[in-house]
């Protein structure tokens, strides 16, 4: 392209971006898996197995503080979307909010709570979780806008997100492998290298498809590219439970390292769906004339905290339900508190330095600030008119329920042998057969998302018109 075209195109708010900026951007992500994943994958073990809380109440605080970030991650999108800080609008709570995010998941896990009495671990497992939740809403909604704001080219913002979802993964693989790796190097016993590869193995699809996402979509079509990773997903969910029902899980382990990849190439659409959202703002855009990056950003959120808190709130409570009690049978994991504070707290240290690698490698070009303030009433009118959003939220909550449901029960699966029948039989629930149940329903729903990047580029066209009238 010459020089001639790309720069009316740049100032009409196609930009190019580098990948400086890109990487710069993705960094953020990393961050954040680095202390959402250990929330996502081993809060539960540790508040069951080390704290020895009740699964019971574990489920009941789960999505206690979910629903109250349900009511809290709007007030932040409104609040974010009203202002304008002088070190950008959304980029500046980085550091906002990355100083007291990282603080509050170093207290996460406090060696000394062990040795309290169980009303005051309640009360602190309350009050911790809590905290960090709010806290992370003020990081990662902002985070979500800056995708929105630095271009309105579809194929830069798919290589944002391909980049974004590569460096997401990286933190994901980094916890579901590293925390295991980590515990067992803190108290000085052998690793269980199955039991960490089968925890992480299923993020490898990410670095493959990821990169390759323009090409994939230009061969396949958005909608086609959704389809054929759900299907192979689907058929590495019910490889894994004809293993664990049938075979003996230790004697198969390659087979069972491979169907773990394919499960991981199906739950790859909740990372794309996050490609979905700057749609929906430009849709909200040429609809009303605001560009509400902050509020869909905290509308996505709450849909996502919603797939995982019921997860998070089913796992624990129906395996306690069936007898599966995870504070008395054999732990997968050491339960030195020693070893869970030293190996979060590295984790959330690393996260900060990445926040302020993010902080200056994200260049804001398109933010605006309405001329009056969006009220609570507009957010929920927009989600209202805006089907696109509709669906684009319903297909974030059931993705990442099925996403979370098994994460951590995935610690359990390498030994299924170890346990009683009714146990084996909810773990391969779990890890197996709901996720491919969820995964058939967020077909449908991609099924029937309307937007396509002929319209979209229509409106992001027509949207910069009105700019230059």
């Amino acid at each position: 392209m010459s020089e001639k075209t790309t720069q009316p195109q740049e100032a009409n708010g196609f930009y190019k971006l580098s990948w400086l900026q890109r990487i710069g951007y993705g960094s953020g992500d990393l961050a954040q898996n680095l202390i959402f994943q250990t929330v996502a994958c081993y809060l539960m073990l540790y508040l069951t197995t080390v704290l020895k809380i009740s699964p019971a109440f574990v489920s009941g605080l789960i999505l206690s503080v979910r629903l109250i970030d349900c009511f809290w991650s709007p007030v932040v999108g409104r609040y974010i979307d009203n202002r304008n800080p002088k070190l950008g609008k959304y980029r500046a709570y980085l550091l906002y909010g990355g100083i007291p995010l990282t603080v509050a998941a170093c207290l996460l896990m406090l060696p000394q709570a062990a040795e309290w009495d169980m009303t005051a671990k309640i009360i602190y497992a309350t009050v911790s979780y809590t905290v960090l939740s709010m806290i992370y809403s003020v990081v990662n909604i902002p985070y979500g806008s800056i995708m929105a704001s630095m271009t309105r080219d579809n194929d830069e913002v798919l290589k944002l997100t391909s980049t974004r979802m590569v460096c997401a993964n990286i933190g994901q693989i980094v916890v579901q492998a590293g925390f295991p790796i980590g515990l067992a190097i803190v108290v000085h016993t052998a690793i269980d290298w199955n039991q960490a590869t089968f925890m992480a193995i299923g993020t490898i699809p990410a670095f493959v498809i990821l990169p390759s996402l323009p090409a994939l979509k230009s061969l396949l079509g958005k909608k086609g590219l959704y389809y054929l990773l759900l299907t192979i997903g689907f058929v590495g969910f019910v490889a894994l439970y004809v293993i664990g029902k049938f075979f003996d899980v230790a004697d198969c382990n390659t087979i069972v390292q491979v169907a773990k990849v394919m499960t991981g190439v199906g739950l790859l659409v909740g990372s794309l769906m996050w490609a979905l959202v700057p749609e929906v703002i430009t849709e909200a855009e040429y609809r009303t004339g605001n560009r509400p990056a902050a509020t869909v950003n905290a509308l996505a959120g709450v849909a996502f905290k919603a797939g995982f808190s019921i997860a998070g709130w089913i796992t624990p409570l129906v395996m306690g339900l069936i007898g599966f009690d995870l504070a008395s049978e054999e732990s997968a994991l050491p339960i030195a508190p020693n070893a869970w504070f030293a190996v979060t707290g590295i984790f959330a240290l690393v996260g900060f330095v990445l926040l302020l690698f993010c902080f200056t490698g994200c260049k804001e070009r398109i933010a605006t600030t309405p001329e009056k303030p969006v009220t609570y009433g507009e957010m929920f009118a927009e989600f209202r008119a805006n089907k696109s959003l509709q669906l684009v939220l319903s297909v974030f909550v059931v993705v990442f329920l099925a996403s979370f449901i098994s994460a951590p029960v995935n610690a359990y699966y390498t030994k299924l042998a170890n346990y009683s029948e009714i146990a084996q039989n909810a773990i391969l629930w779990f890890t197996c057969i709901i996720p491919a149940i969820l995964l058939i329903i967020v077909g449908f729903l991609i099924y029937r998302y309307p937007l396509t990047d002929e319209r979209l580029d229509e409106m992001n066209r027509e949207i910069e018109a009105r700019h230059k009238a």
